[in-house]
């Protein structure tokens, strides 16, 4: 059911990311993965601390809900197509803006789930 969900939010923000930004660069998988770093990584940071949010919790909204939201098949794909199609400024710049930027929204995940325990 989480998984279901996360899928539908994943089609709504790529939807979105299509019409504001166009299609010249894949910006709503973009989106959904560096979402998905934050809210996967908050959410582990939370229950290590030990902030309420049980195994149970951790398989349902990470595995679940964040496991259908985002899309490494659909990144690999979309920086595979730009390389192989000799666009390979795009294709590079998408995977470095993809790992830089899902890493960094990983530590700002953890950082809040932090802040949010010390409040």
């Amino acid at each position: 059911m989480a998984g279901g969900l996360g899928s539908v939010a994943r089609w709504a923000v790529s939807l979105g990311c299509l019409a504001a930004f166009g299609p010249i660069f894949p910006v709503g998988t973009l989106t959904v993965n560096l979402i998905g770093s934050f809210l996967l990584t908050a959410l582990v940071e939370l229950a290590v601390e030990g902030a309420g949010v049980t195994p149970a919790m951790r398989v349902v909204l990470g595995t679940g809900f964040v496991g259908g939201f985002t899309t490494y098949s659909t990144f690999s794909h979309e920086a595979f197509t730009y390389l192989r199609d000799g666009a390979l400024g795009l294709g590079f710049a998408y995977l470095a803006v993809t790992v830089v930027g899902c890493l960094g929204a990983c530590l700002l995940g953890q950082s809040c789930a932090k802040w949010f325990m010390a409040g």
